[in-house]
């Protein structure tokens, strides 16, 4: 992956959305160059998706909350499906320290989550802490492109 390579891919963390012709341009090359790049980097696994970024609250969905869970690894091959069907988990992590799993979840209401959180505690025990603001929203990785004009200085 050289700088070009990284460079759409910042282009393209900060907007999905942005057309061939503008990364072209920011990166010196053809269209058609930039799209082979582009799935280039699909097929190595690198870029593994698109997504719009939704704003939860705006849908109704005003509680987001982390869940710490201590799960018994026989536990993993029922646990795993389940979690997988459940359209308000965001994000489910195996992690280390007292608990083996970490979840960020998105509830309209306490009510729907205290229910939730019933139905997880037959997989284990849980510790649930209530987001009440994020002053640093979700986003991409940093790729640590080099300008070609100032090198010392990371774009």
């Amino acid at each position: 992956m050289d700088n070009i390579d990284k460079k759409i891919l910042h282009l393209l963390q900060h907007n999905a959305r942005t057309p061939l012709k503008y990364l072209a341009n920011k990166v010196f090359l053809s269209s058609p160059a930039v799209s082979a790049r582009i799935d280039r980097l699909e097929k190595a696994g690198v870029i593994t998706g698109y997504h719009a970024g939704i704003n939860p609250e705006a849908l109704g969905y005003h509680i987001t909350a982390f869940i710490h869970m201590a799960l018994d690894p026989k536990q993993k091959p029922t646990f795993y499906p389940f979690i997988d069907a459940c359209p308000n988990v965001l994000e489910c992590n195996c992690v280390t320290g007292a608990y083996s799993m970490l979840m960020k979840v998105c509830f309209p209401s306490t009510m729907e989550l205290d229910s939730f959180i019933g139905q997880l505690q037959r997989f284990g025990n849980t510790e649930t802490q209530i987001v009440f603001s994020t002053p640093v929203q979700t986003r991409g990785i940093d790729i640590g492109i080099v300008s070609p004009v100032n090198e010392e200085n990371a774009i």
